[in-house]
Parts: C-alpha cells; structure tokens; sequence
C-alpha cells in the first residue's frame, strides 16, 4: 500500500483512500462512480449539513444517545464545516447518486474523522466515531437533504433580499431624478402617447419590489422541514423529543423560524417548496431581463438608435470598430437571466420526478437553485452600482421624441372625436408637421387651449 492512500472498511468491502483525506470509503466510491462535471456542491449547502450535524449531537447529547466527549467532537467539527475550513473535502459531484446519498455520507465522513484527530485518533479509524452510527445517528439522507436543501436556500434568499432592495432603490431614485423629462410612451415598438422617464424607472423598482415579495412568500414555505422523517417521513430510530430538538437546534443556529412539517412524509415525497422558490427566482430572472432589454433599447444608438438615455461605458465595445461601446452589463444581465430560466427547467422536472415515498432528484434541484441564488448575489451588486446609477438621460432627445410623436393628436379625441384625430395623426406622418402645428394651423384649438391640453400634469397624470 503507497504511503499516499489508506485501506478503509465499508458494507461493499475494502476502499483506498487518499492518506490525508477527511473524507472515506463511500465518498470515494462516489467519486469514482460520478466523475461528471467537475462541479461541487454550492458552500451553502456544505453549510446546511454543518448545522444539521452539529443540531444531531447536541439533540444526541441532551437525550442521552451519545456521550458528552464524542457529542462535544462532533460539534467541534461540525462548526468548522460551517466555517468553510473543509469545503475542499467535499469532493461529490453535484450529479450523483439519486437522493445525494453520497453527499450526506462525504459529510458523515468528513465530520466524523475531524471529530475523532479533536479526540486525538487518526482518519479512517471509526472505533472512536463512526460516520454512520454516530454522526448521522436518528437521521437519513431522505430527511437531511430536503432539510439542508431549504436551509441552504433559504441561506441565499437572506443574502439576495438586500441586494434586490439596493437595486429597487437605485431604479427608483433614478425615477426621481428623471421625474420631470417628458418623453414619447411606446406600445407595440410604436409611438404612444407621453409619459415621464421618471416613471418608467419607478416601475422599473416597482416591478423589482413585486419580485421581492414573490421570493419572500416563497421562502415563508421552505420553514417547513423534513428532519426527524428518517428513512420515509415515519420517524423510525429516532428517539422521543428529537425532532423538537433539533428544529429548536437549527432555528438557533440559524436565526430563521424554522418549524417542522406539519406531515413529514409529504414533507418527503414532495419538493413543492422547492419548486416555488425556482419559480419565484424564474419571475425575477424574467423582469430582469425585460429590464436589461429596455435599458439597451433606450440607450441604442447613439446616433442611429434611440438614444434617449446613456448606459455607463465600463470598457471597450469592439475588437475593430474604435470607440465603440456596448451595454455589457445590461447583457451580462441577460444571460444570467437566462441561465436562471434554464435552472428553473431543470428544477421543475426533478421536482415531478419524485415516487412514492421519496423525490430522489434532489441534488440536482439543490445545483440549479443555488446556482440560480449565486449568480444573481455576485452580480446585481456591479449592476446596480456600476449600470443603474450611473445612467444618465438625454434631455433634448426625450423632449424632441416627445413633441414629434403622433400620438399626441389621441388627446384631441374629446375635442376632435376618433376619426377627426386619425386624420390629422396621418397628415403628421406624410407632411412631418407636429401635431401642435397642425391644430394651430387649423385653428381647431387656442394656443392657449392647446397648451393646458398638451400639459406634462394633464398628459403623464402627476405633476
């Protein structure tokens, strides 16, 4: 045997593991059994199974079921999970075996040989704390991954709400900012009548705050958890007052109301919460892209396009054109929108590929939605500081925009009727006169008539 590995026991037979590894046998067989993508499980998640251990020995432990010295070890290890300090030993693909099985036994593993080098033994040598019986004791991975799961969510949905509320603030001073720019309303790509490019940036926070509320009521179900189901939401070895401890474990080691499922076997068979979350990070992703899509549109050109707003230039545009410069933000924004909406595809197929007692395609619904959370905390931050505020409007653009567009002549319909307004709408279009000039010519209105008609007030609805 090479120095470099060591012999370990598991119910299959004899694994060679890697001499320095906090890890075992049955992480090793998953490693050699899914070698897919090169992906790790999100350090949220690594987390997650942190808290449910160190809850496990400390519920353990006041119930009697293991001893002060080896309860205490487990805690120890297990805070150093939480602390990111063995995140490089947790060496399971994402794509693995059904349930993530192999994940919560890299975690047995690892914590229980940390546990037992605090005691004073040596990696691989169980006799002191065994991944099985002591640290997964009274659990099942059919109860700690959907538990981990909704913690490590709901981990990322703490971290992200601020992040949307500084975004939603940002849009929304801009709509002060720009509050008294009229410009030309567009439906259908085409000229409608005016609106204030303030309000178009409120609605912008507005729609954000919508999907911060969405998420919010989302996260409200993932409170629910699965732990202390064991193997199919029955309890079975688990002992009287588990389940109690560890939610009120959990609860203080995290900070979130955490409750237990009101029925623990649909609580496993069912990732409903799960799939709801997706689906409210998938809304965001889509008003996020809608946004970005505006904000490309408004800012094309600049000579050619609309040009009625301008993006900040963070950095070179073209490889060949000289001084060219793109909305790379707004689609960097894009597709990470995109990618969100793809991981939502994902999670919803696993989410109704559960069977009877147990949906087994949790760890890819836990890589998709904690990818989905990730991308959005790294990037909306840069977005948010270094698109959103730095955008400025293009008065004279807004305002010529707004006096040409032929849309105006729609508030002459109480004056002129519908079918007199078309008229002089398509006498603006073939001659180029505006609609102010044509009714002035006409003497259908006053200049004065005319001017509290075509007030900004009257026209966008707010002073």
């Amino acid at each position: 045997m090479s120095d470099r590995f060591r012999e370990e026991q598991d119910s299959m037979g004899t694994v060679r593991v890697p001499r320095d590894a906090l890890y075992g046998a049955q992480t090793q067989r998953a490693v050699h059994n899914f070698p897919v993508s090169g992906l790790r499980a999100d350090p949220a998640l690594i987390r997650a199974y942190g808290h449910i251990k160190r809850a496990a020995a400390v519920a353990h432990r006041e119930g009697g079921q293991l001893s002060t010295e080896v309860a205490d070890a487990i805690v120890q290890a297990a805070d150093e999970v939480i602390e990111g300090r063995w995140n490089d030993q947790f060496v399971v693909d994402v794509f693995q075996a059904g349930a993530g099985t192999s994940f919560n036994m890299n975690a047995n593993e690892v914590i229980a040989n940390r546990a037992a080098e605090i005691l004073g033994g040596a990696g691989g040598a169980y006799d002191r704390v065994h991944p099985n019986d002591h640290v997964n004791r009274s659990q099942s991975t059919n109860d700690t991954f959907p538990t981990a799961l909704h913690l490590a969510a709901l981990d990322r949905l703490v971290a992200l709400l601020p992040i949307l509320e500084a975004l939603a603030a940002a849009l929304e001073e801009k709509g002060r900012e720009f509050h008294p720019l009229l410009k030309a309303g567009r439906t259908h790509l085409q000229d409608a009548t005016p609106i204030r490019l303030g309000q178009e940036f409120r609605a912008y926070g507005a729609a954000i705050r919508r999907s911060i509320s969405l998420l919010q009521s989302a996260g409200e179900e993932l409170n629910d958890l699965a732990i202390g189901g064991s193997a199919v939401g029955t309890g079975v070895n688990t002992p009287d007052g588990y389940r109690e401890r560890m939610i009120r474990e959990l609860a203080g080691l995290t900070g979130l109301p955490l409750r237990s499922a009101p029925d623990l076997r649909e609580a496993m068979q069912s990732r409903q919460a799960v799939g709801a979350m997706s689906a409210a990070l998938r809304g965001l992703a889509l008003e996020l892209i809608r946004i970005a899509n505006d904000l490309r549109l408004l800012s094309s050109g600049p000579a050619t396009g609309l040009a009625e707003i301008r993006l900040p230039a963070v950095q070179p545009g073209s490889s060949i054109m000289p001084a060219k410069v793109n909305p790379v933000l707004a689609e960097c924004l894009n597709m990470v929108g995109f990618q969100i909406v793809g991981n939502d595809t994902a999670v919803a197929l696993a989410v109704q590929a559960g069977q009877l007692e147990l949906n087994v395609m949790m760890p890819l619904m836990a890589h998709n939605l904690l990818q989905s959370f990730s991308i959005l905390i790294n990037f909306l931050p840069v977005f948010t500081e270094n698109c959103v505020k730095g955008i400025a409007a293009d008065p004279d653009r807004l305002q010529g925009y707004a006096h040409r567009t032929a849309a105006l002549g729609t508030v002459l319909n109480p004056v002129t009727g519908y079918l007199r307004a078309a008229e002089l709408i398509k006498e603006s279009l073939a001659t180029g006169k505006d609609i102010r000039t044509l009714v002035l010519e006409k003497k259908i209105l006053s200049e004065a008539e005319l001017d509290a008609l075509l007030d900004p007030a009257r026209l966008t609805g707010e002073a």
